[in-house]
């Protein structure tokens, strides 16, 4: 990372933005924090003001010593249903004010009473007060792949980040270490206590699962370079028009199809929308509380993603979401379907169905989703 820019200190001068750079890795041990740390000490010797905010060795010796010779900023104390534990603090780093803030394990959830839920927000506050960011975080931890890891790895991963936090990174970096001398660092007990090696081989360390999430954190790096390099251009040339994501009250599987369409637009550089349809009979004082709870939830999930939202009154929902494709320069639709009953699609036409006849001139992507109780 180049010499931040010097950041004002006078209290009624306007802060420069930090900047981020971002080292993606397939998974634990291919070396970011190690990278992160090198990084650390190479910009203290050109005299950059840097700390390490939060970094975890994970009892590493090769990473506790590289820790060695750098300021670290002490962590804070949190005690939940009994339990002790340390975590970054946020507060002492904003005081500290440094250049450079070194911050390990992104997608980090934060103890009960912080300031932001997750670590990743942490970082965003800290960008916004004019502090550049070196950080790390595994492919994994990426909210649209948290589907495509279930079936990977046969794991759900809890803590993820959103694409449009690494999209958004002034840079982004793979470390990328290969299958095989990533498997001999674990056997070795390098990544993980020999207790844990078993269970990690059942899943992330799968070889068939080391090469995928290597390839997917190699193709998000290039996507992102692709997207800067598209934004940079000096006449940027759109190939594609925008997104649109229907969204159902009772999709089912609303969580997959956000994810499919946040990756989706990622890969066309492009924006998107995802539009709800409110009909009379979803009127506030009409529908289920159990099913606003779970439409208010999927909204803010696309909000994470990136997605700008729009709720849409009509009684026509199908013509309502063509009509507005067609005012937003939308070129493609993305929908969810589900395993509708035969005697249901003897009785009406889905949604789906009448978007195919009506949405003839946009390119329409149907997700597969699982069988629904209720409306489809």
């Amino acid at each position: 990372m180049p010499r931040p820019e010097h950041v004002p200190t006078s209290p009624d001068a306007p802060r420069r933005r930090g900047r981020l750079k971002v080292y993606l890795g397939a998974a634990a041990g291919v070396g970011k924090t190690q990278r992160m740390l090198e990084e650390a000490h190479a910009l203290r010797a050109a005299g950059v003001d840097v700390v390490l905010a939060f970094v975890e060795p994970h009892g590493r010796a090769g990473v506790a010593s590289l820790a060695e010779g750098l300021e670290l900023v002490p962590r804070r104390r949190v005690e939940f249903r009994g339990v002790a534990a340390e975590d970054m603090d946020l507060e002492a780093v904003l005081a500290r004010t440094p250049e450079v803030a070194i911050v390990d394990e992104l997608a980090h959830t934060n103890p009960p009473g912080s300031r932001n839920a997750r670590r990743y927000q942490d970082v965003l506050t800290l960008l916004d007060a004019g502090i550049s960011v070196i950080g790390a975080v595994n492919v994994q931890h990426l909210e649209s792949l948290n589907d495509l890891l279930e079936r990977l790895a046969d794991l759900t991963v809890h803590e993820t980040i959103p694409d449009s936090f690494v999209k958004n990174a002034d840079h982004a970096v793979d470390i990328d270490l290969s299958v095989e001398d990533l498997l001999e660092r674990l056997h070795a007990g390098k990544i993980y206590p020999q207790q844990r090696i078993p269970w990690a081989l059942a899943h992330v360390f799968r070889r068939e699962c080391l090469v995928s999430l290597r390839e997917l954190a190699l193709r998000e790096v290039a996507e992102t370079l692709d997207r800067r390099d598209l934004v940079c251009a000096p006449r940027p040339t759109q190939v594609s028009g925008r997104v649109m994501v229907c969204l159902s009250s009772l999709s089912p599987r609303a969580l997959v199809l956000l994810r499919r369409a946040s990756r989706f637009a990622g890969r066309l550089a492009t924006d998107w929308f995802v539009v709800y349809v409110e009909t009379p009979r979803e009127a506030p004082e009409r529908i289920a509380p159990e099913v606003q709870r779970k439409l208010v939830a999927n909204v803010e999930k696309a909000r994470e993603l990136g997605a700008e939202v729009v709720r849409l009154k009509a009684k026509d929902p199908v013509a309502a979401l063509v009509d507005f494709a067609r005012s937003h320069g939308v070129a493609t639709i993305l929908a969810g379907r589900s395993r509708r009953p035969w005697w249901k699609r003897l009785l009406h036409r889905s949604p789906v169905d009448r978007l195919f006849d009506e949405a003839v001139d946009f390119d329409l992507y149907v997700v597969a989703q699982e069988d629904e109780g209720g409306r489809s």
